[in-house]
């Protein structure tokens, strides 16, 4: 079968070369309307006639007739119909659910005899206006294409639903079209614990020994329920609690556990509306005061300021010999109020602070203790605690006895840049990602407080939940060199401290500690910050250069 525009071609020059006839000009006309191989040679018989006799129009319509019967006719591009179908296309899903700043795919198989040419994806509101060339990508039409393109939202994109049209076109120039349409209601997130119970809790043995399970989970869209399994606690029955619709789930419950030394294992198991789930572990163990590992200090009131943190709060304090503890702590405000804690994400199930009834003593009773006040504005406190024997003492000491790693005056020429001692430049610390980022996100010194630090210096950062973070906190240099200054972390995941780490020995000699050394000896290791953002807000980084800890908490 011929196409329009194949015998409109062929006619044409039928007529032409009747016209030329006489004038000798006949390959003139071929040449100018055939251009493939057969009716080439076919044109170059038909020269060879008239240069032989000169046939009449009659005998010319009769070989023309014989052209297109042994020569045939090809589409615009030379491609000859198979069987002058439309092309299939079976796609996947017409409907994809996506969001801001995600990322949609449409996916199907097309199929057609003649040959697939192009595919074209397009949507106006989206300035989407993909064609995929396949005789351009593969050198000639395709019988079966497998369509997989993807296209990333805008971050900002405010729009609900949006509708591609893909049309498919072959060889002949047919055409076949279908929308898919892309509405930003996809859930992409699993559920989040904004409150749980740490990796490891101990509960101590009392009159009554108790567990207070405590946990919020949020979902980005619709929460489904909650299971809660605590295998071996005698009349705790695993449960499921419905979250009811909504996003946001909270739970609270006493367990009841027996006098004895033991250990439990919770399973905390999150699941939304679409089956996405997150599961958190936890191990209880029952037993006598321990000789903790670590110990924290909460200057925060609430078991959701203890968790909102990407690290650093509550602040870990030096373990300094048996069921001993040291803490140092910048006071910013005077009436600052404080607890000792031994597990991270909540007040229970035990809470050091005051004795109630003699405030010269601890209790670790969260129901009753008090909170331990700090008066004095603007200075240091160095606070030691023994949990065996209930006891505490505490002094202050002023920013100016405080030293810290660092020997340049923050903000002033003298950095030696060269290290040829003639070209100083002002002298910055910043978190940077690389040798060639070296510092460039630049600390604010507090006003009162010259080891303290601040990022950003106005303003919050914002950071997106999954990002995960990357960086060291050292020298500013515009050129890279950034191994004069710097700190490392005691985990990459999980930051609770920062070690001084000077590959260039680059060190105040009136500091008291040690070069890649914490506090106790152990080596500096070189661990970048990597911690991974649970949930999307605005933040405030803050580092304090004498203590060696720092924060990223949400800020306004």
């Amino acid at each position: 079968m011929c196409t329009n525009r194949a015998l409109t071609d062929l006619y044409a020059f039928s007529a032409r070369f009747i016209q030329l006839l006489n004038r000798k000009l006949a390959y003139v006309c071929i040449a100018d309307y055939y251009k493939s191989e057969q009716n080439v040679l076919f044109c170059l018989t038909l020269i060879i006639i008239f240069m032989k006799k000169h046939f009449f129009n009659a005998t010319f319509w009769a070989l023309l007739s014989l052209a297109l019967w042994t020569t045939g006719c090809s589409d615009d591009d030379g491609y000859s119909d198979v069987d002058g179908q439309i092309p299939t296309m079976t796609l996947v899903t017409d409907h994809i659910e996506s969001g801001a700043g995600h990322r949609f795919t449409i996916e199907g198989s097309l199929a057609d005899q003649d040959g697939i040419v192009s595919v074209n994806l397009q949507c106006a509101d989206l300035y989407l206006n993909k064609t995929i060339d396949l005789v351009e990508i593969y050198g000639a039409p395709q019988t079966e294409y497998e369509l997989s393109y993807s296209y990333d939202l805008k971050r900002d994109e405010i729009g609900e639903r949006f509708t591609v049209k893909v049309t498919v076109t072959d060889a002949g120039g047919r055409e076949v079209s279908q929308d898919v349409l892309i509405t930003m209601d996809g859930d992409f997130e699993n559920p989040t614990f904004t409150i749980a119970p740490g990796k490891e809790v101990t509960v101590l043995i009392k009159d009554e020994t108790k567990f207070n399970l405590n946990f919020t989970v949020k979902d980005d869209r619709i929460l489904d329920y909650v299971l809660i399994e605590i295998p071996g606690v005698e009349g705790f029955e695993s449960r499921r609690i419905e979250a009811g619709g909504q996003s946001t789930l909270s739970f609270t419950e006493k367990i009841i556990l027996p006098n004895e030394v033991k250990s439990y294992d919770v399973t905390l198991t999150a699941v939304d509306a679409r089956g996405n789930q997150t599961v958190t572990n936890s191990t209880i163990s029952v037993s006598e005061m321990p000789d903790f590992p670590k110990m924290y200090l909460a200057d925060v009131a609430t078991v959701e300021e203890l968790n909102s943190d990407i690290f650093g709060v509550p602040m870990v304090i030096n373990h300094t010999g048996e069921y001993q503890y040291r803490a140092r702590y910048y006071n910013k405000a005077a009436g600052t109020e404080i607890f000792f804690l031994p597990q991270k994400t909540d007040f229970t199930p035990i809470c050091f602070g005051l004795d109630p009834e003699d405030n010269t003593k601890l209790t670790d009773d969260p129901e009753t203790t008090k909170p331990i006040v700090l008066d004095e504005a603007g200075v240091y406190y160095e606070i030691d605690i023994n949990v065996k024997e209930s006891t505490y003492s505490m002094r202050t000491y002023s920013v100016t006895e405080a030293t810290n790693p660092m020997k340049y005056e923050y903000g002033k020429p003298c950095f030696d840049r060269w290290e040829n001692g003639e070209s100083f430049i002002d002298f910055y610390i910043g978190w940077g990602g690389s040798p060639q980022d070296a510092g460039n996100q630049l600390f604010a010194q507090d006003k009162n407080n010259p080891h303290l630090f601040y990022y950003p210096e106005n303003g919050t950062w914002t950071l997106e939940a999954g990002e995960e973070m990357n960086f060291i906190i050292s020298n500013y240099h515009p050129d890279g060199w950034w191994d004069h200054v710097e700190w490392r972390c005691d985990d990459s995941q999980n930051v609770e401290k920062f070690g001084y780490f000077s590959k260039k020995g680059d060190v105040n000699p009136n500091w008291e500690g040690t070069n890649q050394r914490w506090e106790d000896g152990s080596m500096v290791g070189d661990n970048w910050m990597k911690p991974t953002v649970t949930v999307t807000g605005n933040y405030r980084f803050e580092f304090d250069a004498h203590l060696g800890r720092g924060k990223i908490v949400p800020a306004n």
